[in-house]
Parts: C-alpha cells; structure tokens; sequence
C-alpha cells in the first residue's frame, strides 16, 4: 500500500510516495524555470509553470506506482500554520491531488507546505523530535521563510512560531546578494560552492539578533559593500553564509533559554548548505534533513499522508 505526496511551491513542483511502514519510496521534483537577472516568480507565473509541470510528474509518479494500490493523497494547500495563509501557487497541486484521488476512490488530506517540510526532516535526519509525544524545534529557513518553530507533541498536533526574521528571509538575502555578484537564480548552489572554494579568512561580524527574532536586512548591505570595495566572489559568499550560521544560532540558543535543551531539526532550501551546516554542526543537539529533503519536496507530505490515514482509521 502506498502514499501520495503533491507540493507545489514558489520554485518546485514535486511529487513523492512513501510504503505502509513509512519508508520514501521516490521523491521527484521538477523546478520552475526563472529569468536571467530576475529574483523568483510573480505567482501567476509559478502557477502556470505547474499547471506545465504537473503532467510530467504526475506520468512518472504513475510509473513509480505500477499496479500497487495507493491508500490515500496528501497535497500542500497553504504555506504556514498560520490564519490566512494562502499562495495561488498551491492551487495547482490541490486540483492535481483531488482528480488523482477521485480516480481511485480515495482520501484527500491538506497540509501546510512548512508542515511537509519540517517532516521530511524529521524522518531523514535522526531527530528524535516527534516521538512519544515530546516537543522539540524546528527551523525553516528558505527564499520565503524564515521561521524558528515550537512543536509540542509532533506535526499533526500544532506548530507554534516563537520567532525568526522581521525583515528578509535568509534565502533572500542570499538570492539577493547573489544577483549582485552575476549568478543565476536561484543563487545559492553557486554560491555555496564559491564559499567552499575561500580558503582566507572569513570575516565574522555579530548578527542583528536577540532572543529567538532576527534581521537580516543588514547582511544584504554588509556585502554590497564589501563587492563594491573590491571583495571577491568566493570571500563574501563565504562571509554571506557565515553571518547566516551565525544568526541561526543565536536563535538556536534564544529559544533554547526560553524552552530548554530540546533538539532542534534544519529544514528549508538554505538549512540545505554545506557551510551553514558545517558551523552549525559543533553545536549539540541540531539535526539536519538528508540530501535532497531540506529544499522543496513532497516526500514528508506523503509521510504525513500515511500517519493521518493510519490515525483516522483506529
């Protein structure tokens, strides 16, 4: 028996399955194709790149299927656990999930996009988050969220946010900053492999931080000045992702002095970067999501899929 996932976000199509015994069975992704010089996608024009996208997933979720029989669907319809949260972009794949499953005479279940996301990480990462009801943290950290999360007793049973950015989201400053230095959109795989290559020092300058919130707009200005005197492209993408690891960490210990020593689990594309998880490894008790479930995937929406049927059905 197996288990749909469908997620269509700002930047991805993706779909996934995952067996009875919670196991990822396939993740497939599809990214939504941006302009040279542009930041992102205006949301008429992701949902339009998914209603492209979407067949081609949707044959090859079909061939990973073969004649097994699939219990349930799980879609993305919003991006946060919040009052009103809402974006075109998952429209598509609300439509997809629901003649998916009208097909076949099976349930639809809706998340949050950021639930999806924290669960892909918990099931990939090792974090003993989510079990046996205990609570821990979450950081979602992406082009469009950067958010620090309390969850008291597992995914499906609430999701707090207790702080994050008030400006800029991290993957923003970097597509930012990334623009700046001539790369293509998005910035952040090039980028991080310029930083890998900075074998100087990297300059450490204090993040704008304080309790579990953050700003991040000064880090955009800090490196426009250091390309316009002359830094190269490796120094300041090592300094961009530093401050960035820097930042996550005050938070990391703001709501650790607020909540206790409770593990806290990395998802979101910039949660995904060697060097942030390289300055964030010494600290104890941080979990990151295997290659490939930090950044968009509807892996843990199938996961979430297959625990709401299983649960509904006792």
């Amino acid at each position: 028996m197996l288990f749909c996932g469908i997620d269509t976000s700002n930047y991805t199509t993706s779909a996934a399955l995952c067996d009875g015994e919670g196991n990822i069975v396939c993740s497939l992704k599809l990214p939504l194709a941006v302009g040279g010089g542009e930041l992102g996608l205006r949301q008429s024009d992701a949902v339009f790149a998914h209603v492209k996208n979407l067949p081609i997933i949707m044959e090859r979720l079909g061939e990973q299927i073969g004649g097994r029989p699939v219990a349930a669907v799980g879609v993305s319809s919003s991006p946060r656990n919040v009052p009103d949260s809402y974006m075109p972009c998952f429209l598509p794949g609300v439509s997809a999930a629901f003649a998916f499953a009208s097909g076949r005479g099976i349930p639809v279940y809706q998340f949050s996009h950021q639930q999806g996301h924290v669960m892909a990480a918990l099931a990939t990462s090792g974090c003993p988050g989510d079990t046996g009801g205990r609570p821990f943290l979450a950081l979602h950290v992406s082009g469009g969220t950067t958010d620090l999360l309390y969850l008291p007793s597992g995914v499906l049973d609430g999701i707090s946010v207790i702080g994050g950015s008030s400006d800029l989201h991290a993957g923003q400053a970097v597509d930012r900053i990334g623009v700046k230095l001539g790369l293509g959109f998005p910035c952040g795989p090039e980028m991080e492999k310029l930083a890998l290559s900075f074998t100087g020092g990297i300059r450490r300058r204090r993040p704008s931080a304080g309790g579990t919130f953050c700003s991040l707009s000064g880090l955009e200005n800090l490196a426009g000045r250091m390309i316009a005197d002359g830094a190269g492209a490796p120094e300041v993408c090592a300094f961009v992702f530093a401050y960035i690891a820097d930042t996550l960490l005050s938070l990391i210990r703001g709501a650790r002095e607020a909540y206790g020593p409770l593990p806290v689990v990395l998802c979101g594309g910039v949660a995904e970067n060697a060097c942030v998880r390289r300055d964030l490894s010494a600290e104890s008790g941080i979990f990151f999501a295997g290659r490939g479930y930090s950044a968009d995937n509807a892996a843990g929406t199938a996961l979430l899929c297959r625990r709401l049927h299983i649960q509904n059905a006792r």
